[in-house]
């Protein structure tokens, strides 16, 4: 099987880093478990130059490479890899992170698979000139039979695989919104989406 999987949390808690960092840097007291919207601008109700501030900061090398790990996510890609299962990352993430997250992904036992940076976000608003690694038609040409993703706004990049198996990494940003097909479910952990994918 081929597996996509999302990194930004769905491998790691950047959410609950994030609600952290807006508290610090300008007295935003949004806990993770109130974090409404996927477009943090709009949960922390910042401006676009304190977003902007926000983005940067978050996307420091010291701070991705300090993001925990979510729950069972490297045990359980270990485990798709040693069965035979094709692996891929694709991350929102621009070109300029993709040293540090492969480092992340190294520390943490996941040599073994595959990182790609999409845009999948527009992310060029705060990293100016960003660039990706991975185009969209040729992302559009890979093929999926699972996918772990948290974002709602990442959804559209499935629309070219009607077969494929969503699972919706459960997240309090994504618990208001209406999936596009039965092919979705939610999962609150790592031990569901495995016992899913099978």
């Amino acid at each position: 099987m081929n597996i996509y999987v999302d990194f930004d949390d769905c491998l790691c808690e950047t959410a609950r880093y994030f609600s952290k960092l807006a508290a610090e840097l300008f007295g935003v007291d949004v806990p993770y478990e109130k974090i409404r919207y996927f477009n943090l601008q709009k949960s922390f109700l910042l401006s676009d130059d304190k977003y902007d501030e926000l983005m940067i900061q978050g996307h420091k090398p010291e701070v991705l490479l300090s993001y925990e790990e979510t729950p069972g996510a490297v045990q359980t890609i270990n485990n798709w890899i040693d069965q035979g299962h094709d692996v891929k990352i694709i991350t929102g993430r621009p070109m300029s992170t993709f040293d540090v997250s492969r480092a992340w992904l190294n520390e943490h036992g996941l040599e073994r698979v595959q990182m790609y940076c999409l845009d999948k976000y527009g992310r060029d608003n705060f990293i100016k000139n960003s660039t990706f690694g991975l185009e969209l038609e040729d992302y559009y040409k890979m093929h999926f039979d699972f996918a772990v993703e948290d974002s709602p706004h990442a959804f559209k990049f499935f629309d070219h695989l009607p077969d494929l198996k969503v699972m919706v990494f459960d997240r309090p940003w994504n618990r208001d919104c209406e999936f596009p097909g039965p092919n979705y479910k939610r999962c609150p952990d790592w031990k569901t989406i495995s016992e899913s994918v099978r």
